[in-house]
């Protein structure tokens, strides 16, 4: 294979939605989201403020202090202080605990939570459902959606009845691109530059057309998709925590957010084609059909959609292949029909 194929667009797009795919969920997995408890600004001491004697408690190891002799006991120590409030701030001061510096943590606060309780079942399902819609989306992407095959073959001899079932009004057409006959609800694509049986659209970020073969796989990613950008969505969201300055919430958690963001977009487009697409599926209907039929010579002259079975039938002739048999013959089906109403 030449290097410059490997600069084709298809083998660009599918890498780029392969990187940002591992690389959003390896983002909600490894990303320092841990701001449950945030430090909030220092206030600096009034000269108003009332002082309370420091706790030995709270101050641990005796250490020297001015006025103070480094060989008495503790108990010489807090009676000294006591007796010395002036001293009471710088003994706060050099006793008080620091503040250790931020460690990341591994995971997202959901995710940290059921490694830590030993449910891992959960992110293991979130890491199949994800490697699971990456596979329907290279299935869709890479598989023949449909061509009409440009070289006759033996068994295709028979179309010709099939052909002769369709009033004249309606002829089957050839390609002017291709030269073949095209069937009903076929449909020449300039992107693939082949024709396409019962075309919907090309996806471009498919970088293939969805057709005949793949538009039932194609709506099944879109469902899988869209659970699993709703849940990453929810994972991004559990792990914000907005706080001041913003400049230092910007450093912490600016990739998660940027991430939320981008999670939000990717699910409102995935439940709007799913929508579209669930419509389109129950009335047997296309994208291609439904955006064009007043230029499509076999709807133009319809009243209805001459391909509706009802929602049942839509339903298993589309996932299911049942029942069988071509467009051409429930066209005429429905042509005559309407004529025996007539």
């Amino acid at each position: 294979m030449a290097p410059w194929a490997l600069l084709r667009p298809g083998v660009l797009v599918r890498t780029g939605h392969t990187v940002l795919t591992w690389g959003i969920t390896l983002v909600l997995f490894l990303h320092d989201t841990d701001t449950l408890s945030v430090p909030g600004p220092t206030r600096c001491p009034r000269s108003d403020d009332r002082l309370e004697p420091p706790s030995p408690l709270i101050l641990g190891p005796a250490r020297p202090f001015p006025g103070i002799d480094s060989q008495d006991s503790e108990d010489q120590l807090d009676e000294g202080l006591a007796s010395r409030p002036a001293l009471w701030p710088l003994a706060a001061q050099v006793q008080a605990p620091q503040p250790q510096p931020h460690s990341p943590p591994l995971a997202s606060p959901a995710l940290r939570q059921w490694e830590e309780q030993g449910e891992l079942l959960v992110p293991l399902t979130f890491l199949l459902l994800v490697l699971g819609s990456l596979l329907l989306y290279l299935a869709v992407s890479l598989m023949d959606p449909g061509y009409v095959n440009v070289l006759p073959q033996p068994q295709e001899e028979a179309k010709e009845e099939q052909t002769a079932m369709v009033p004249q009004a309606i002829p089957l057409r050839r390609c002017r691109h291709c030269m073949v006959l095209q069937p009903l609800r076929a449909r020449h694509c300039r992107e693939c530059r082949r024709c396409v049986r019962r075309y919907d659209h090309h996806c471009p970020w498919m970088e293939n057309c969805v057709g005949e073969r793949n538009h039932p796989l194609f709506v099944a990613y879109l469902a899988l998709q869209l659970v699993v950008l709703l849940w990453g969505l929810y994972l991004a969201w559990s792990g914000l925590r907005f706080f001041r300055p913003w400049g230092l919430w910007l450093r912490s958690s600016g990739l998660l957010f940027a991430t939320f963001l981008l999670l939000s977009l990717f699910s409102l487009v995935a439940s709007l084609l799913l929508a579209s697409h669930l419509y389109l599926v129950a009335s047997n209907t296309t994208t291609w059909e439904f955006i064009s039929s007043h230029r499509i010579a076999y709807l133009r002259q319809r009243p209805g959609n001459p391909f509706d079975r009802g929602l049942t039938r839509n339903l298993a002739h589309f996932f299911c292949g049942w029942p069988s048999g071509s467009w051409e013959t429930l066209w005429a089906e429905d042509e005559e029909g309407s004529s025996q109403d007539v």
